[in-house]
């Protein structure tokens, strides 16, 4: 399956979103937003999907939103959903689906291509890939995280030199920094990002999206709010068929075979 402005590809157990504009540096368009609003729900709801990892395709990962499709939508009708009301609701989608996603930084990340990668749980980078907000450098306010997520997952310094010199930082520092997790050379993003879904995908799912719920909420919640909700999750676990896998495979010195249930 594919569309002029998103390519989807299922490999094995890891689905791939591969953004398609690479003469825009892969911008983000309507016709990219409604292919998100199509794939994000079949990979949610595809118990043969276990991973998803969104890459791009050329120089940049994403360059951010198209501001001339950003203007165009000011001029909807009163009550219309806006350019920015759809891509922040697929973010919200992105952030929260019950799944590990990878995001692959391929090249030039900033403004709505770095929220994008805020939406992952797990980030690896081409080592020339560059890494910013620059929304500050057209007046432009962000809306999908930069400035309020970004600030809990690097030190907030260096979030703030982000947001308001409108600079990108390189993949290493950005590693240094913890927002990315693995660089790799270029040629070899791809292959990392398939290796490491596949590890992930071999780990029970139903465990997985737990883990990813507990993590998600606790940024929220006090500590002992977050201690109570994990020991409401592992009690949950423990009556699962891939809890009493996992014991039993251990215990015959075999790989577990998970079902997600």
């Amino acid at each position: 399956m594919s569309s002029d402005q998103m390519l989807f590809e299922q490999r094995g157990p890891v689905a791939w979103l591969t953004l398609n504009r690479p003469e825009a540096m892969n911008s983000i368009n309507l016709a990219m937003i409604s292919a998100y609003e199509e794939y994000l729900p079949k990979i949610a709801s595809d118990d043969s999907i276990r991973v998803l990892v969104i890459t791009g395709r050329g120089q940049a990962f994403c360059a951010g939103a198209d501001l001339k499709e950003v203007l165009a939508s000011k001029a909807l009708p009163p009550g219309e959903p806006t350019f920015l009301d759809r891509g922040l609701a697929v973010f919200s989608t992105l952030r929260n689906l019950g799944k590990p996603v990878i995001v692959a930084l391929n090249g030039i990340t900033m403004a709505g291509g770095l929220e994008t990668a805020i939406c992952g749980d797990i980030v690896l980078a081409a080592e020339d890939a560059r890494i910013g907000d620059c929304h500050a450098n057209y007046g432009v306010f962000p809306g999908g995280g930069g400035a309020s997520i970004l600030p809990r997952l690097i030190p907030k310094n260096v979030a703030s030199y982000l947001l308001f010199t409108g600079k990108t930082l390189t993949a290493k520092q950005m590693q240094e920094y913890g927002f990315v997790n693995q660089v790799v050379p270029a040629d070899k993003l791809e292959e990392a990002a398939q290796k490491l879904g596949e590890l992930i995908a071999s780990k029970s799912p139903l465990a997985l999206r737990r883990m990813k719920e507990v993590v998600r909420t606790s940024q929220d919640a006090t500590r002992a709010d977050a201690l109570r909700h994990e020991y409401l999750e592992m009690q949950n676990q423990m009556r699962s068929w891939d809890f009493t896998e996992g014991l039993k495979a251990f215990s015959e010195k075999r790989n577990p075979e998970f079902k997600g249930y």
